[in-house]
């Protein structure tokens, strides 16, 4: 089912889009996965993870290349005031997250550009693996999870292999790895093809830059903020060698191909979310994801794009908590798919 949500009629009052997490740095922990990653995460909101008195958390799995403050404060903000704990964490090659053992090298331009992964590529089922092997260390049966972009593309993955963790799914601006399909503009393509960012001020102005192109004249960014943010950002990643990590990311994508048979397997309710003017995910990507996966909800969003700007997430915050009531049930089956414990 597709529902389209009017645009305002007149402009939001601008919130930080980025940066002003709720929890700060000195809340951030780690954890230390089977797959050899040590990973970054956050929690924020009321009580402990895995707790006996806990709701069922949400777990936020952020884009290519972004790592966990990526998520506007005030969409975090909104998750806990519904009471529910909210958990972050930076995917592999991005933020504080590491390779404990030295990873597999970067994809070269010709085999990204030919969509040609190295034979050692991870993929994205690898990376929800780090996902559900968070959720293990915590103690957290299942999850509400919510993925951006790629990382809806790890949180489908997650939701495919491992039915019996997965409260709900929401995928925003995401796609199914159909080629031809939910696929970057060649205005898009050709700014990421750009020479990397060889200094935290250069990787500011190419972030602004990006956005300019992604983002919304319906729903603009917060530029301070976004500056204010990539700083941060810069900072808290692996500086002039990151690039080598987004390759890695893009080859993972690129490794794991069309997507739309394993979404079968999806039996969480689904809330599908897209702009329809998205220049970096086509919405033909958000049309797909919702008819693979049974009984999706899709909801295409007028004149947005590529960008979780201040003068949506009012209406994000409503459709993902709306959204989660409807997978507040256990199963009362055993789980679908592997039980193992991207993107």
């Amino acid at each position: 089912m597709t529902t389209h949500i009017p645009a305002p009629a007149e402009p939001e009052r601008p919130v930080p889009a980025v940066g002003g997490v709720v929890a700060g740095a000195d809340d951030e922990r780690f954890c230390d996965l089977p797959t050899g990653i040590r990973l970054c995460y956050r929690i924020d909101g009321p009580g402990e993870a895995g707790g006996p008195d806990s709701a069922v958390p949400v777990l936020l799995i952020a884009g290519l290349s972004l790592d966990l403050t990526s998520w506007p404060s005030s969409l975090v903000a909104g998750l806990v005031a519904s009471g529910r704990q909210v958990i972050r964490f930076d995917n592999r090659e991005v933020g504080r997250t590491t390779f404990r053992a030295a990873p597999p090298p970067p994809p070269g331009r010709a085999r990204l550009v030919l969509a040609r992964p190295r034979p050692d590529a991870y993929d994205l089922t690898a990376m929800a693996e780090d996902a559900v092997g968070l959720l293990d260390h915590l103690g957290v049966a299942r999850a509400h999870v919510v993925g951006m972009s790629m990382g809806g593309m790890i949180a489908q993955s997650l939701a495919a292999a491992h039915g019996a963790r997965v409260a709900t799914l929401t995928s925003i601006f995401s796609n199914t790895g159909t080629p031809g399909v939910g696929q970057p503009a060649r205005s898009t393509l050709r700014l990421m093809a750009k020479r990397p960012p060889r200094d935290r001020a250069e990787y500011v102005a190419r972030h602004l830059a990006l956005l300019a192109h992604i983002g919304s004249t319906t729903f603009p960014p917060d530029a301070a903020a976004e500056a204010d943010w990539a700083a941060g950002s810069w900072d808290r990643g692996p500086g002039p060698r990151g690039h080598e990590g987004i390759a890695r990311q893009i080859g993972a994508i690129q490794a794991s191909g069309d997507r739309t048979a394993s979404l079968a397997a999806v039996t969480a309710p689904t809330l599908v979310i897209h702009g329809d003017a998205d220049l970096m995910v086509h919405p033909s990507g958000g049309r797909a994801t919702a008819a693979a996966i049974a009984g999706a909800r899709h909801v295409e969003i007028p004149g947005l794009r590529h960008h979780l700007a201040p003068g949506v997430v009012d209406q994000l915050v409503e459709l993902v908590t709306g959204h989660l009531g409807s997978g507040e049930r256990a199963p009362a089956g055993p789980s679908h798919g592997a039980g193992r414990v991207p993107g």
